[in-house]
Formats: C-alpha cells, structure tokens, sequence
C-alpha cells in the first residue's frame, strides 16, 4: 500500500496546505450540505454573493473585467444571471457565457436553467458542436463551448446579438479561448458598448489585465478600462499527502490509495484523477475485481467514470447522490479541475499526470502525450476536497517533483496555451475566412511559433483551401472552414462530390467523430465474443471502411432496436449521435449545393477520397511489422483496436486519422491505399523521386 507524507511533517507544504487552514475566512460553497434550502437561498450562500452589486458596478464602468476567485464561489452559474437580472438582456441582448468543454456548458446551462425557473432551451440554452437548445427569440443566456462563439463570428463578425461575453475557465488558455480574446478584443474597437467578462481560476489575471487594458503606460488609473476582481471565500482546509518515492504506476497506486482511504478513511467521495479514457477503464475493472475480494461486511463502494465524450445519460449519474451507505469514487481526467463541480467530494487522489495534445515538429503530426501536470492544476485538483468539508488529497508523487525557485521539476508552473503547442491548420483557416489575412498583425495573447505557422500554411495551400498569396480560396477554402470538422475531412467531404461518393463519406465523417463504437470489454471469454461480433462487420480495406458497414446495418436493423445493438457488441448511443451528426453534416452539404451521391459500393473511390485529406497521414509498412510516415519517416505502429491490427495491407501502404502516442506512437482509424494515389491526389505535397515518393 502507498505510504504518504502527511501535512505538518518534515514533507514540503503546499499553497493548500497548514497555511488555508489558519486562514478565517473560510466559506462554504453550494453544496449537498445546503441542498435542502430552496435554490434562491443556495444562490445566497454562495461566496460571490455579497459580491453582486460590486460586479455590476464595475461591469458598468469598466469595459473589461477580470474576475478572479476559487473554483465553486459562483462565478459561472451567477455572473451572468447578475446580469440578465440587472437589465443586460433588455432590447432583445443575450448574455454569452463560453466554457473550454462541452461538458461544462451542458451542465452549468442545465443548473442555471432550473434557478431561473425556466424549462432548458427556453430563457437559458446552450451551443456545443453538433447539438443546440436554445431559442433565438426567446433565450437571454447562452452557454457554449468557445469555438462555438468562435465560429457565430463568421455569421456575424461583431457578435451584435451579444451585449456581454464572458470567457469562463480563461487560465486553461485552449486554442479557441486565445483567439476568442484576439478577436473579442477586435470588436470592442468597433463596439465600445460591448462588455467583456473575463473568468480565471487561477493567477493569470495581471496578463489579461495587461493584455484588455487600453491605458499601456498605466500612469494613470482613472483612465483604465480593465479591472481585476478578486473573489472573496475560500473552500474548506485541505490536507495535502505526497508518497516518499515516485511510482512506476501510478494507475495501480491510484487504486490501492481508494481502497485504503474507502477501508480507513470517514464517509465521503473520493474524485481522482487520470489522464485519459484508457486509464479509466482499466482502473474501472481493477476496481471491480478488487471488490469481490472484500468481506461481506466491507462498506460498498460505486465507481464511475467522467470524461469530456462521456453520454449525457452517463454524466447525469455522476451528480446524483449514492445510495444509502455507499462512498461514490469518481474517475476523471483534468476535465473535473474545474469545469465540473461534483458535491461530496472529501478526498482528491492525484495522479500529477493530464493527457495533452503537443504538436510534434519531427514528424509534424498532433499527439496525445501523458505529461506531468502543471503546479496550477495540481492546486486546482486539491482544491476539489475542500468544497462541502475539510477535505485530504493524496499526490501519488514526492514533495521533489513540485517547482521551486531555487531548482528545476518536472512539474511547470502552468501548462503552455494551446496555439503554442498544437496544429494551428484549422485555426489559421478560420481566420481567414473570418477576413484576416496578415496573421502576423493579429493580436495573440501568446502568438504561435513561427515554424508551426508555415507548415500550418503549407499543409493548407497542399489541401487547396489558400492560394499562392496565402488567401481563402473560393469556394473550397471558405466552405472548409465552415464545416465544422478538422480540415483533412472537410477537404475529403467537400471532394466527394467529385468523386461520386457524398453518402458514403457523410457517413465515415459522422463516425470519425463519435467514440468507441465497439462495445468489447477486456479479456475472458467476453472480450473473445465481442471480437468474432466486431469481425462480422470488417472491411479488408481497413477501419473507415468497416466503420461504414457498421453504420449501414444500425440504420436498417439496429437503429430501433437496443436489443440487436447488444447482440452485436455496438454502442447503440455512439452511432445514434453519428446519425445525428451525419444529418447536420449533410445540411452543410446541401447549403453549398452539393448534391448527395453514392459510389454504390465501389471502395476503391471511397479509399481515393479519403487520401485527398488524409494524404499527410500516411505511412508505409516495414519488414518488421512497424510504419514509417510517408513525410518524416517516423516509427508508428497500429493501435490494438484497428481491424488492421492484425492484417498486413496488401499494398504496403495506409493512412490513418490520428496518431495517439502512450508508449509507442499508435495510429487509429487506418485504411489501405496505393502509393500513386499521394502523387495523383496531393501533387502540391508528394512527387516521385528514386523509386518511391518525395515531400516536396
């Protein structure tokens, strides 16, 4: 079992540490223990609350407000019913609120619905990518994701619908929030009425400030238009816990932490952290085994998982209350440091590890890495205890990893912003539809490196979205643009009309997007039935391919039918979203005037389409059974879940979707294509040169 460093031995502390417990002014938050009082009472409790008029005052006054406090004081459920109350939705105005995940727009819209009174869609709704609730006549706040707020400025470049745009969970600074203030900025040149709220968790606001204040020199404070509000209300004491040694896994430690709090410790749930899907399932059925070993008279336990691709029927079970005698244990990804509040968490187990996405400049492809955390989050992870009652977090790493100012870690102080570190293909694409075409003039709180923006640059001119000046080409690049899919699908979307084959590659988009559409649990004679199901369905030519013929028989004997679903080992709500996803792909289609047209199932058309998108994407197999990329030669291998995991392409050659890197760099989603077909189809990427084919 893991032994800890406990607060208030010769272990380092933390911000979170013996110091908050000394501190007075210690507050509750909303949580079960207030659940009896009716919702304007809860409203009160809250710490913002005696905050209010402070806030409306400055919102009036100063044109940007920087709103700094603890996660759970209020800040995204209050603020904007503040100002719906206060009179900023009169004369037909709504009251944006974005949020980094789709998650937390669905959730905090569903909570702030009820204490408005009004029936979700109707005076509170929200928007995230492939789903809508919320009227246009009739709504007066909107929850969305920031890309989507992002993506209304192509609609309507000043947002004129809009009279305050708050950008919650500012200090995750993801690629859409960055260029959301680039652009928001942007517009309140042009309309000084606009107010803009800018939410952090963190201690990021001195930048924000520096960056929204128009008064550069600051001699003068009277003349700023920007200010920092800082919250009062701090959680409940947390004790902070470390192991005496790094762990080489910290899954299993993980477990054993849950069983030893869940044996020892008082009632209360247990939240911890993880870095992907992967992790959670695995952990999910360790935990599972594990129980069945305990006595009868052990306490029980309800383990459930939490992450962004989570269904809406499975997330709604994460806020409902456990039965009687029974501690809930949830698993997540950093998805729960702030974008979701879950009451009655007492005890946070860390793992000191997220999954982020990294641009990966020696084979230019966009990896998923396990990386240690930032300092930032793991204070927002322990800060998860504290909410209903004094609270513990277990750190599965030493005192050693934390940074210092006299010594290097592992650990940053805050994660870098996502348009450093990422493909910026689409979001430059996006731009320029939005009629910026010098980049370079652009206002980025943090401008992305100059490398990542030329190779941006050449994959897009390679893809036929800008020409040789570098603008939006008519009509391919701006329609890519709109569709809201990566650019290698939308490029492959917009090329099936020439290719005959609209319907099949509706259906392939539709499915890229959604998840796990095998159900197939791990090992035993269950894991051993799902996979002879799975194979039923299996296209020689690989994955895309074996994706639409799992499509095809659920729309004709699955759709209305849970029970076939099951028999087949197929996730019946996955592909009941990617049929609601293909639908509203499809309106974009017929918006452009492309008419619907089926190959009639010739695959050799299908695999040449997908190669006019997916073309960087390839790579050829080696004798000993790895791939090397067609661009960069990288070593890739096939992930296990690929029909082609264990087939051999007869060609040689595939490409793939997306690589996910753990501890190989594994592609997904791969079918087979002939080596000419990258010259054919990408003349401005590849040529032949010495037998085989050349980036240019």
């Amino acid at each position: 079992m893991p032994q800890f460093w406990k607060p208030g031995t010769a272990a380092p502390g933390s911000s979170l540490d013996r110091e908050t417990e000394s501190e007075g002014s210690i507050v509750p938050s909303a949580s079960a223990a207030i659940s009896h009082l009716s919702l304007e009472a809860q409203r009160q409790r809250l710490p913002i609350y005696k905050h209010r008029e402070k806030l409306l005052w400055c919102v009036e006054k100063y044109r940007t407000v920087i709103v700094v406090g603890q996660t759970g004081c209020g800040k995204s459920t209050q603020i904007p019913q503040y100002l719906h109350e206060a009179g900023w939705t009169n004369q037909n105005h709504v009251v944006a609120c974005t949020q980094p995940r789709r998650v937390a727009a669905t959730t905090v819209a569903t909570r702030v619905a009820e204490e408005v009174g009004s029936v979700l869609g109707d005076e509170v709704g929200y928007s995230i990518r492939f789903e809508d609730l919320w009227s246009p006549e009739r709504t007066k706040i909107k929850y969305m994701t920031d890309g989507m707020l992002f993506r209304e400025t192509m609609v309507d470049p000043l947002l004129s619908r809009y009279s305050v745009i708050m950008i919650d969970e500012a200090h995750e600074r993801g690629a859409y929030t960055d260029l959301l203030l680039g652009l928001v900025k942007k517009i309140m040149r042009k309309r000084p009425e606009l107010r803009v709220i800018i939410s952090s968790a963190t201690i990021e606001a001195e930048d924000f400030m520096e960056y929204f204040n128009s008064n550069a020199d600051g001699s003068d404070r009277s003349e700023d238009d920007a200010i920092i509000v800082s919250l009062e209300g701090r959680m409940f004491p947390v004790e902070v816990c470390y192991l005496r040694e790094p762990t080489a896994d910290y899954v299993h430690t993980a477990i054993d932490t849950i069983f030893d709090i869940h044996l020892k410790e008082p009632a209360g749930d247990v939240l911890v952290f993880l870095t992907g899907r992967e992790e959670i399932d695995q952990a999910l059925q360790n935990i599972a085994d594990r129980l069945q070993t305990l006595p009868k008279a052990a306490p029980k336990m309800l383990a459930l998982p939490l992450y962004a691709t989570l269904p809406v029927e499975e997330q709604e079970i994460i806020f409902e209350a456990p039965p009687r005698d029974t501690r809930k244990v949830i698993l997540a990804t950093n998805i729960a440091e702030a974008s979701v509040t879950i009451d009655g968490i007492k005890y946070v187990v860390d793992s000191g590890f997220v999954k982020i996405k990294t641009f990966n400049p020696r084979n230019s492809m966009d990896v998923l890495t396990v990386t240690p955390c930032s300092l930032a989050s793991a204070n927002q992870r322990a800060g998860r205890a504290g909410r209903t009652s004094a609270g513990k977090c277990f750190r599965l790493y030493p005192p050693s990893m934390l940074p210092t100012r006299n010594s290097g870690s592992q650990m940053p102080i805050t994660t870098p912003p996502e348009l450093t570190r990422s493909d910026i293909s689409l979001y430059i694409l996006q731009l320029k539809a939005l009629g910026i075409d010098n980049l370079a003039k652009f206002d980025f709180m943090s401008p992305p490196p100059s490398d990542m923006m030329i190779r941006a640059l050449e994959f897009l001119y390679s893809l036929n979205a800008i020409d040789d000046e570098g603008r939006l080409t008519r009509p391919m690049g701006a329609r890519m643009a709109e569709v809201p899919v990566d650019p290698m699908m939308a490029a492959i979307l917009l090329n099936s009309h020439e290719m005959k084959c609209s319907e099949e590659m509706l259906t392939i988009a539709a499915m890229t997007q959604v998840q796990n559409v095998f159900v197939i649990p791990e090992g035993g004679m269950k894991a051993t039935m799902a996979e002879l199901e799975r194979r039923k369905f299996t296209a020689e030519e690989g994955d895309h391919l074996t994706l639409l013929n799992v499509y095809n028989a659920f729309v004709r004997l699955g759709m209305r039918d849970k029970q076939w679903c099951g028999n087949h080992r197929i996730n019946h709500k996955a592909l009941s979203r990617a049929v609601s996803i293909r639908k509203q792909l499809k309106k974009y289609l017929e918006r452009f005037g492309i008419k619907s047209s089926s190959c009639e199932g010739d695959a050799k058309k299908l695999r040449r389409c997908l190669v006019t998108g997916y073309f960087k994407n390839a790579a050829r197999m080696m004798p000993d059974g790895t791939y090397r990329s067609a661009r960069e030669g990288a070593t890739l291998h096939v992930h296990p879940s690929s029909v082609m995991f264990t087939r051999q392409p007869s060609t040689g050659w595939v490409i793939f979707h997306e690589v996910i890197e753990t501890s190989k760099s594994f592609m997904r989603d791969l079918t087979v294509i002939e080596e000419e077909w990258l010259v054919d189809l990408a003349p401005h990427y590849y040529k032949f040169k010495g037998g085989g084919i050349k980036k240019h």
